[in-house]
């Protein structure tokens, strides 16, 4: 059965090529528009079902992956920044609290209108703000682009004191959970993987236990 990833992340590819199964990238036709009355859970799941469901059409016969990640911090929703001053106000809000990291998953087709959603959580805590640290970071441009406006995988990983729940959930694509929705569907990962989360073989994984 053809899987069928449907994201442009460059990071969402790198992991799912860690769980060794064969999958197609295609670019979801999927607009996203925030709704400001739905709950960071809510609204990544129906982000990622969207994805997913944008891309039946053009492959009936696939498994069809779609996933999104916003921040929840309080009663506040974190998506991706628009630009540095908007990146550098979230870092500012994020410093020295907890925030949850909320990672949707959509499995869809190949049957018409079927879609599984499940939802991965990870707690976040900030250190407390680094002014200098803050500006270096903001010059490299690497908050653009990331739901929080800050990269776990990457130069974001320095403002983060500890983390509860799955890194890779934290990244964009909790594999754990991905293994086992897509085995639920009859397609098993040919990677061992409580193995592959002993080894943990993507940058930072390894600054964060279990």
């Amino acid at each position: 059965m053809r899987l069928i990833l449907a994201s442009t992340s460059p990071r969402r590819h790198e992991l799912l090529t860690l769980l060794g199964v064969l999958f197609e990238v295609v670019s979801p036709p999927f607009i996203e528009q925030v709704k400001p009355h739905l709950s960071a859970d809510a609204q990544a799941m129906e982000f990622a079902a969207g994805k997913a469901r944008s891309c039946q059409s053009s492959c009936p016969d696939a498994l069809i992956l779609g996933s999104d990640t916003l921040i929840n911090l309080g009663s506040e929703v974190l998506g991706k920044p628009a630009d540095l001053a908007e990146a550098e106000g979230m870092l500012r809000r994020l410093a020295g609290q907890k925030h949850r990291i909320v990672t949707a998953v959509a499995l869809a087709g190949p049957e018409p209108g079927r879609c599984e959603v499940r939802v991965a959580e990870v707690l976040v805590t900030m250190k407390p703000l680094n002014e200098a640290a803050l500006a270096a970071y903001l010059q490299t441009g690497d908050s653009l682009g990331k739901a929080g406006a800050y990269s776990i995988q990457g130069g974001g990983v320095a403002f983060i004191e500890r983390i509860e729940g799955d890194y890779t959930a934290a990244v964009g694509l909790p594999l754990r959970l991905v293994a086992d929705m897509l085995q639920q569907r009859g397609l098993s990962c040919p990677v061992d993987i409580d193995l592959l989360y002993t080894r943990k073989p993507y940058p930072n994984w390894d600054r964060f236990s279990p």
